[in-house]
């Protein structure tokens, strides 16, 4: 990592991991229920195909990161970051205060499954191509996000490399769960892990769009923990309170 110190490094490589661990969870039950149904070939198939897609776009990217000023960068992902985690704490607060239903990797499961069931008539060929279709779309959209987490977390201060490792951790790690138990990964926390996801990527947005804007942090990077612990107990509060209402209401 160079001249990165392990301060630096750390926060992006968990933040990157976390969050790409949701989206690999999500990728992974919809190519499981592809693969449970129509076998390994055409979900393979089609995953491959979206990584390969994906390994394009990143290539075609990292170099334009390299020539764009980095103050400006700093505000663009920045700003991007923001909302991105914003959206995701907005949501989780809402599962957590019982607003919205709680995000369902079953159910997930059994809608793609049902999806591609529904065509049981249609001649094998055209399910294996609909199959990996599916499959293809499921890492497309997912893996989009997670290049996209990367490059918000790495890009202007030289962490490309540790949010990389983070992202390709985390699915490497439910790719290796996944087809050892070879069933949806229902038994990860994934609402839990938004909520941490959404506060960490408001922090690192608030962070990095001030320092796009020269502000220069009090404590440098040890402001992330104060901003990191602002949104944690903002979030937490306003579940609470979306509870408590809840609960009143439903008197």
């Amino acid at each position: 990592m160079g001249t990165l110190t392990w301060s630096m490094a750390a926060p992006a490589i968990a933040s990157a991991f976390i969050a790409s661990l949701v989206e690999a969870v999500e990728a992974f039950t919809i190519v499981l229920a592809v693969a449970t149904l129509r076998g390994w070939r055409p979900a393979a198939f089609g995953a491959l195909a979206a990584l390969a897609v994906l390994g394009l776009l990143i290539g075609a990217l990292g170099p334009l990161l390299g020539h764009a000023p980095l103050h400006l960068l700093q505000f663009v992902i920045g700003v991007l970051l923001l909302v991105f985690g914003m959206g995701w704490l907005r949501k989780a607060i809402l599962r957590a205060g019982g607003i919205i239903a709680l995000h369902d990797e079953g159910a997930i499961y059994a809608s793609a499954a049902a999806g591609l069931g529904s065509s049981v008539g249609r001649q094998r060929a055209a399910l294996d191509w609909v199959a990996g279709l599916t499959a293809f779309k499921a890492v497309l959209l997912e893996g989009l996000e997670v290049v996209f987490i990367v490059i918000a977390v790495g890009a202007g201060r030289g962490l490309l490399g540790p949010a990389a490792i983070g992202a390709l951790s985390a699915c490497l790690v439910i790719l290796a769960a996944g087809v050892a138990i070879r069933r949806p990964l229902a038994k990860v926390p994934e609402n839990t892990l938004k909520f941490g996801v959404g506060v960490m990527l408001s922090t690192f947005g608030v962070f990095w769009t001030g320092e796009g804007l020269g502000i220069r942090w009090p404590g440098n990077d040890l402001a992330l923990l104060v901003f990191a612990l602002a949104f944690l107990i903002t979030g937490l509060a306003a579940a609470a309170a979306l509870r408590r209402l809840g609960m009143e209401t439903g008197r």
